[in-house]
């Protein structure tokens, strides 16, 4: 826990500035008028990508693009609303889905590893708990399977920075070079989206000192 603490410390503030800047920029609505949904919608044809549907679903913040289904869903909080905040995510989402049709390498490879990345998360950290049960030669060798696959989750959450910062990025510019915001209006969404960029801070930083964690108890059993 004392290798966690500042991570998980982190994590709670990063949380609650993207709370705080989605609560305060959501209400201020656009010049436009126009919704976040509609926004996403705009983008997408503008780019190609008229066979990319955009989807409602229930939750608070909990808009993603869906790679395999190749879908964006925006979350109630975001689709009807013609807030900065609201279209400055939906563009984010939409974002992701401009990377995957160029095949933008770093979220090739996120998709490749996140098989992995999920079975290393949560097997990771208990097979090395059992081996430091277990002890001795078998133990030590369940300590490294479990932090070799671990390994696999923090370079998830590494890839996923460049991957996140990039589709933010584009959001910014397609929302002031395509007429849908103001320069003032972008300034506020990018504020939600610069906060929102600190939660992938955080959880990098959480995956990298889980691993020490690991590390650290591997050393201990190395020394008995």
């Amino acid at each position: 826990m004392i290798f966690l603490l500042p991570a998980i410390i982190l994590v709670i503030w990063a949380q609650a500035r993207v709370r705080s800047s989605f609560n305060e920029w959501s209400q201020v609505g656009t010049r436009s008028g126009v919704t976040a949904a509609q926004v996403a919608r705009d983008i997408l044809d503008r780019h190609g990508l008229t066979d990319v549907p955009v989807e409602r679903v229930r939750g608070y913040l909990s808009d993603h693009y869906d790679p395999q289904k190749r879908v964006v869903r925006l979350s109630d909080s975001t689709y009807s609303s013609n807030s900065i905040a609201a279209i400055g995510v939906a563009a984010h989402e939409v974002g992701h889905a401009i990377q995957h049709e160029l095949s933008y390498t770093p979220l090739q490879v996120r998709n490749l590893i996140w098989p992995v990345a999920r079975i290393g998360d949560s097997l990771g950290p208990f097979l090395v708990i059992i081996g430091l049960i277990f002890g001795g030669y078998s133990g030590q060798m369940l300590m490294d399977i479990g932090i070799l696959l671990f390994l696999g989750a923090v370079l998830f959450y590494l890839i996923t920075l460049p991957v996140e910062f990039n589709a933010s990025s584009r959001a910014v510019e397609i929302l002031e070079t395509g007429g849908y915001m103001t320069r003032e209006e972008v300034a506020g969404a990018r504020k939600v989206l610069n906060a929102a960029a600190l939660t992938y801070v955080a959880g990098a930083a959480t995956a990298i000192m889980s691993l020490v964690r690991l590390l650290f108890l591997r050393s201990m059993a190395s020394d008995d």
